[in-house]
């Protein structure tokens, strides 16, 4: 499938299915991949331009930011030590600091300034090496590991920096959800050349499955995601009243998902073995 970046250059890229069945690569990666990151309109990292698009993503984040926390609190101790890796601006760590012994990685200079600029308690770091190895009760990644091209190697990092039965979360988009397969070429969250996988439900499972070293545990919804990511591909597509079609799609999206478990976005609770 060809995918244009709809979001900064135009450019066009093609997303092919890898060894592992159900995930696919975006190609070519471009080189200097840092370029693709360079708007302000990036709100993972950038959160105080006022757009009617911050402002709805904000509104969502607050529902997401309380019902990611209990994912951890129903599975890990208060006090427990958790790494939130790519954590952007800071939200989530600023959300848990009072509940966990908090860090967050990212290697963005400004969004680790907008960070550090957040928090009370929590640590942010510039390299996941200052965590020592197996003291980690949790890492989690919201939206980040589709980001990640090396994911083999940080796999085997995330597994030496947990304890045993250390939980790995994974969030990502889901490609074979109702939003996803109704927008086509223009599904928001292909998010192409800075989406460098994209993961089916299977193909999490396939991937995490041929690791002997993982066991999975769960698969949870990001239910609010379908109605962000179909705002958004609406103004992709350039659609008159994108907020009505938005709210008519998301819901569509995840009435399917309650009988076939394709959610916009899922999060996949992983186990260290």
């Amino acid at each position: 499938m060809k995918i244009k970046d709809h979001f900064l250059s135009q450019e066009i890229f093609e997303i092919k299915e890898t060894d592992t069945k159900g995930v696919f690569k975006t190609t070519p990666i471009p080189s200097n991949i840092s370029k693709y990151y360079e708007s302000e309109d990036y709100i993972s990292h950038h959160q105080d331009s006022g757009s009617l698009k911050e402002k709805v993503y904000k509104f969502l984040q607050s529902f997401n930011l309380n019902y990611k926390r209990n994912i951890l609190a129903e599975r890990i101790h208060k006090g427990a030590k958790v790494l939130d890796y790519g954590c952007g601006a800071g939200e989530f760590v600023k959300y848990i600091e009072n509940d966990f012994e908090t860090y967050g990685y990212e290697p963005d200079a400004d969004a680790r300034k907008a960070a550090s600029s957040k928090i009370a308690k929590a640590t942010i770091i510039d390299d996941i090496q200052k965590i020592e190895d197996q003291s980690l009760d949790a890492i989690t990644l919201w939206h980040v590991f589709e980001h990640i091209e090396n994911q083999d190697e940080m796999l085997r990092i995330f597994h030496g920096k947990l304890k045993k039965k250390g939980l790995l979360v994974i969030a990502v988009p889901n490609p074979t959800s109702y939003d996803a397969l109704h927008y086509k070429e223009y599904w928001a969250a292909y998010d192409v050349p800075r989406h460098i996988y994209h993961f089916s439900k299977n193909g999490m499972e396939n991937l995490i499955s041929k690791n002997p070293n993982w066991k999975m545990r769960k698969i949870k919804p990001l239910i609010l995601d379908s109605y962000y990511i179909s705002m958004l591909s609406e103004k992709y597509k350039k659609s008159p009243f994108f907020w009505f079609k938005a709210t008519i799609y998301g819901t569509i999206s995840n009435v399917k998902a309650l009988f076939s478990n394709e959610y916009s976005s899922l999060i996949y609770i992983i186990e260290k073995s």
